[in-house]
């Protein structure tokens, strides 16, 4: 069974950024694609970002373009969001997921893998 661990979440002001680190417990990490997703209150989980499993694609959503990029490093089974120009909107439980191959899917119903979550709240 994959398993995912998030990290890098906190509380930060307005304007800073932050580093999530999804790290992956399988030795064939490199076949998965990798989604990064994130949730609030009275929401349903929303796909923010998402990159194939040799990093040739990648995409995040338009309310995080310019400000958010996703990223991979196979050689160390880890995937990366780093989140720069927070707003309070970008308050929520951040997941990794992952999916056997499939590229570019920004639909939480697609992954078969789920981190824990990790909290990020943006607040002066």
């Amino acid at each position: 069974q994959l398993q995912l661990v998030e990290s890098g979440g906190g509380s930060v002001q307005p304007g800073g950024s932050l580093r999530l680190s999804c790290v992956s417990s399988a030795t064939d990490f490199e076949y998965y694609a990798i989604g990064w997703f994130r949730q609030t209150p009275g929401k349903e989980r929303e796909g923010i970002a998402c990159i194939s499993t040799d990093s040739r694609y990648s995409q995040v959503i338009d309310s995080v373009r310019g400000r958010f990029t996703i990223s991979r490093d196979n050689s160390r089974k880890t995937a990366f969001l780093q989140m720069d120009s927070l707003t309070s909107e970008d308050t929520g439980v951040y997941y990794c997921a992952a999916v056997w191959l499939r590229p570019g899917l920004l639909n939480p119903n697609d992954y078969d893998h789920w981190g824990q979550g990790t909290q990020v709240t943006v607040s002066s």
